[in-house]
């Protein structure tokens, strides 16, 4: 029995030498056979049972206590808050104050983490003056835990540190009020006697949160002149500085510093600088950062992956996020959301339905910022349909999710369905931001409402306080000259509360090519070539235009013009996913392995679409060759071989979806409309501005376009 009491006295001495539930369990047993069981040694086993993450076995043992002390309660309380369960800490610690035990020091660094994880400020607020008045405010855990709260916590409203205090925790009230924010972090910092690298890096980030870049970077400095070094947090909170302000050439010299260090190899470090050099536009040095990490986690994956998209190389956005799932990295949310817009700017459904497949699987369904991006990629891809599904099965709407359903209706011309859907976001509370009213007027640009846009325009500075910037006016040109109303859209571009650029202008030279109105495009085009002398698009439009009329001189001057410029007319491409691959056609080109196939085809379906009515449209063919010449030119014309190839190879009554890389002329919207009544498919071409759904011989878009 002597030899059990000195081991049972040994253990409570250095009670961390108890590793496995099992040794804690044989010492609890040994406990209860001596009969030695006391509120001390039950708080030394309650502290062993939290250490060892054993939650249940530390309260059925807490609950036998009928006064459990301090340390008891503090074991407790950060099993609780280890275990994510923050509320209960929280209310054990209320308990405790109520059972007239006064917590020491080490109580309040979990119940300050459980406010900061639960974003609960007030109670925060008065632990705080709790902590002041108990004299422990110079505690350096408890000062870091502090500062992470007000860190975290920022821009919640500032309020007396004790209001309504009696209601939530006994103690008196402090006459002054304390702070929020990163004044509250700073002022925590200053006062505090000893501070080490955890209280450096709070601050150092609380800083950067707020967007103080440069007293975020002085505090690095003046780490170094308090002899503490920057570890890897310090430098991956710095980092998104430069990527911010992109400023490289500073973060390189970061850089150069953890190389020194030899930190380079740090995961957050990496992903940190991953991120900077893809927001500076420098993508191949943020892959050659990449290849040097020793461990590659989803944070490290996903900076890449977002380089990628941001830089605009979505293919390797995709083809790394396979490598990803590969390697069994599990993605979480942010990786859905970044690679979720390569798909939509790729047009591949196919594999978006996979990705959300996969957001299924993962148990990420309810989360609000995938399924934003599923509903534009949905919409981008060309299945509003299932956009919508997924929309309308969200819990919770957000402006972004909103503003992606509103412009997916707008681009598949659904102008009212994006209206009524506009109107009935403000009903729900939600204020459209800008990019939003970017959407609603994309609408009704699209259907025709003049009166409502000019309605919304007007709303944007009158109700919602919103400056209407270019993309804002760029749109009211756009439905003007849709509208035919050519002249009233050059007087409201040349009134703008900004200096208009080539691509406003723009919008109005593509509507006076739609509306044949040469005379006031050649004024539009010296305007956008006064601003933008390169602006390649408006010399193609003019040459069309030139050609329509028959004026092949002023066409040749346009064309020897962009040549000296070292200008290339952009080929019309057109794509089309067929079995996991992306299938690419270009205008005129014959090398399609089906090529012979594809042909035979268009041949057999044009004898039909003359005999239904089709009359080839030849004015904008660019060449001065013979009516046949022009009919065969249009024959080759991308979209329609991409149209052929999907046919051929698909069962009947498959929908078939192609993507044009420019709009899709005149002929090619009515030969498309022949097509799908004659193969009775529903053919969805995305050009670059809206989608097309044709049908049984009509298109979504009214042939308003």
């Amino acid at each position: 029995m002597s030899s059990s009491k000195a081991l049972i006295k040994t253990l409570i001495k250095n009670p961390t030498r108890i590793k496995t539930k099992h040794q804690a369990k044989q010492l609890h047993a040994q406990f209860l056979r001596t009969q030695s069981l006391s509120h001390t040694s039950a708080s030394i086993l309650i502290s062993i049972y939290t250490n060892l993450k054993l939650l249940h076995e530390a309260l059925l043992l807490f609950q036998t206590l009928e006064s459990p002390p301090v340390l008891a309660w503090k074991s407790v309380i950060r099993c609780f808050t280890d275990h994510s369960l923050f509320s209960r800490a929280l209310s054990s610690f209320v308990h405790m104050r109520a059972s007239a035990r006064c917590p020491d020091h080490n109580v309040f660094p979990s119940v300050l983490k459980s406010c900061t994880m639960m974003s609960d400020l007030r109670f925060g607020e008065s632990v705080h003056g709790y902590v002041v008045r108990l004299g422990l405010g110079c505690d350096l855990y408890t000062c870091n835990a502090l500062m992470n709260l007000y860190a975290k916590l920022q821009g919640m409203g500032a309020r007396k540190v004790f209001d309504e205090l009696p209601q939530r925790i006994d103690c008196d009230t402090v006459s002054s009020a304390l702070p929020l924010g990163i004044d509250s972090v700073r002022k925590v910092f200053e006062l505090m006697p000893r501070k080490d690298v955890v209280s450096w890096n709070t601050i150092v980030a609380g800083y950067a949160q707020s967007g103080m870049c440069e007293d975020a970077l002085r505090m690095v400095r003046e780490m170094g002149s308090e002899d503490i070094k920057p570890d890897a947090f310090t430098l991956s909170s710095v980092l998104p500085i430069f990527s911010e302000y992109v400023d490289v050439k500073r973060g390189k010299e970061i850089h150069g510093y953890v190389i020194r260090k030899g930190i380079d190899a740090d995961v957050y470090i990496g992903s940190s600088l991953v991120d900077m050099y893809a927001k500076s536009a420098r993508i191949e040095d943020s892959e050659r950062v990449f290849s040097h990490l020793l461990r590659r986690d989803s944070i490290s994956y996903n900076s890449l992956v977002a380089g990628y998209v941001q830089n605009g190389r979505y293919s390797e956005a995709l083809k790394l996020f396979r490598k990803m799932v590969n390697a069994k990295v599990r993605p979480g949310p942010v990786a859905f959301s970044s690679v979720l817009p390569a798909c939509a700017h790729l047009s591949t459904l196919h594999l978006g339905k996979q990705l959300h497949g996969y957001v299924l699987r993962g148990g990420y369904s309810d989360n609000i910022f995938i399924d934003s991006a599923l509903v534009d990629m949905y919409s981008k891809c060309g299945n509003i349909k299932a956009a919508r599904k997924v929309f309308d099965r969200m819990n919770v709407h957000d402006e972004v999710s909103w503003t992606a359903i509103i412009m997916g209706h707008a681009l598949h011309g659904h102008g009212h369905e994006a209206v009524s859907l506009f109107e009935e976001m403000k009903l729900q509370g939600v204020k459209p931001n800008h990019v939003a009213f970017v959407a609603v007027l994309t609408a009704c640009s699209h259907v025709g409402l003049v009166d409502e846009a000019w309605g919304y325009f007007n709303s944007m500075t009158e109700v919602y306080g919103l400056n209407p910037e270019l993309e804002h006016y760029a749109a009211v040109a756009d439905l003007l000259g849709r509208a035919g109303k050519l002249e009233e859209a050059y007087d409201f571009i040349s009134k703008m509360r900004v200096e208009p650029t080539g691509s406003v202008w723009s919008t109005l030279l593509s509507s006076c090519s739609v509306h044949k109105n040469l005379e006031l495009a050649e004024k539009v085009a010296e305007k956008i070539f006064a601003v933008d002398s390169e602006n390649m698009g408006a010399y193609v439009l003019m040459c069309n235009m030139y050609a329509a009329n028959g004026r092949w001189k002023e066409m040749a001057r346009l064309r020897l013009k962009m040549k000296k410029l070292g200008m290339r007319k952009k080929p019309a491409c057109s794509w089309i996913e067929f079995k996991d691959k992306t299938h690419g056609f270009v205008s005129g080109d014959r090398s399609h392995s089906s090529m012979e196939r594809i042909n035979e085809f268009l041949e057999g379906v044009m004898e039909q679409m003359e005999k239904e009515g089709y009359v080839a449209d030849t004015s904008g063919v660019l060449h001065d060759v013979d009516e046949e010449h022009k009919r065969e030119l249009l024959f080759g014309h991308s979209e329609r071989l991409a149209i052929a190839f999907g046919i051929i190879n698909t069962e009947p009554g498959t929908t078939i979806r192609v993507t044009k890389n420019i709009r899709i002329c005149r002929d090619c919207h009515v030969a498309i409309k022949f097509i799908s009544k004659i193969t009775e498919r529903e053919i969805i071409i995305r050009d670059n501005s809206r989608f097309h759904h044709f049908n049984r011989g009509s298109c979504s878009c009214g042939d308003y376009w």
